[in-house]
C-alpha cells in the first residue's frame, strides 16, 4: 500500500474519522490506513484531469457536459466538540481521467459542519 493514493488530512483533524470516497463511506482497515496524519488508500483512486480552454468554453455555452472519472473524498471529524467536514480533499499519487497515470493533486476545499 506503499505506493497507492494519498490523501493528507485537515490540521485540526482528530481521530475517530468517518472517511467517504465518492460519498460511499470507507471503512479503516479495509479501504484504508492512517499514517502519519495521512489516509493511505488501498484501491486506486481516480481524479478528473484539467480542461482544456475549447473543453471549458464549450461546457459554459452548455454545449457539452463532462463525464470524466473523478473520485473525491470526504472527512468528517471532531474538534472541541463540534462535527467538521473537510470535503473534496487533495488526493496524491492519483492518476488523471484523461492523462494515463500521470500525477495531479487537486485541491481541498474546507466546510465546517454544526
Amino acid at each position: 500500500m506503499n505506493g497507492g493514493p494519498k490523501v493528507p488530512l485537515p490540521q485540526d483533524a482528530r481521530p475517530p474519522y468517518r472517511v467517504w470516497v465518492s460519498g460511499v463511506a470507507q471503512e479503516e482497515g479495509r479501504d484504508y490506513e492512517v499514517r502519519d496524519r495521512t489516509l493511505c488508500f488501498k484501491r486506486p483512486l481516480v481524479q478528473e484531469g484539467r480542461l482544456g480552454f475549447w473543453r471549458w468554453l464549450s461546457m459554459f455555452l452548455g454545449l457539452v457536459g463532462t463525464y470524466r472519472p473523478h473520485d473525491s473524498v470526504d472527512v468528517q471529524y471532531r474538534v472541541d466538540g463540534r462535527e467538521k467536514l473537510a470535503s473534496d480533499l487533495e488526493v496524491v499519487g492519483a492518476p488523471t481521467g484523461t492523462e494515463g497515470g500521470k500525477e495531479r493533486s487537486a485541491g481541498g476545499r474546507r466546510h465546517d459542519e454544526g
